[in-house]
C-alpha cells in the first residue's frame, strides 16, 4: 500500500473540489428518477473502484448545486429510516452540465497534453 503524505492529500483535496460537482450534476443528469444522498454514493461507490471522494463531502456538494439552482430537492418520508432528501437536476443544471463538460474537455486535453509532453519542447 502506497503511503499519502500531505502533499498528496492537498492535491487530492484540490482536484476533488473541481471535480465531484461536474461528476454529481453528470450523475444526476442521467439519473432516470430523482435520487437520494446515500444512493448517490452507492452508485459512485458501484462505478469506480476506488472513489476519491468520501461520503461527508458528498452532502455539502449536494446542497451547493441546490442552492446555486442546479439541483431541487424534496423530503420524503422512509419507512426504513429518517425521511430521505431526494435530489433532482433542474433545466438550469442541464445547461449547466453541458458548459462544464465543455469546460472539462479542453482543461483534460491541456493537462494530458503537458504531462504526455505532446508540445514542443524544442523551443524551450
Amino acid at each position: 500500500m502506497v503511503e499519502i503524505n500531505e502533499a498528496d492529500k492537498k492535491i487530492q483535496k484540490e482536484l476533488n473540489a473541481g471535480t465531484s460537482a461536474i461528476v454529481l450534476l453528470n450523475i444526476m443528469d442521467r439519473a432516470v428518477k430523482p435520487m437520494y444522498g446515500y444512493q448517490i454514493a452507492r452508485h459512485i461507490e458501484t462505478s469506480v473502484e476506488d472513489m476519491p471522494m468520501t461520503h461527508g463531502s458528498l452532502y455539502p456538494i449536494l446542497r451547493s448545486l441546490e442552492s446555486n439552482g442546479l439541483l431541487e430537492s424534496e423530503v420524503e418520508p422512509s419507512i426504513s429510516g429518517p425521511p430521505r432528501r431526494y435530489y433532482k437536476i433542474t433545466e438550469s443544471g442541464h445547461e449547466t452540465l453541458k458548459r462544464w463538460i465543455k469546460i472539462w474537455s479542453q482543461t483534460k486535453i491541456f493537462v494530458d497534453t503537458i504531462m504526455e509532453g505532446e508540445y514542443d519542447d524544442t523551443k524551450y
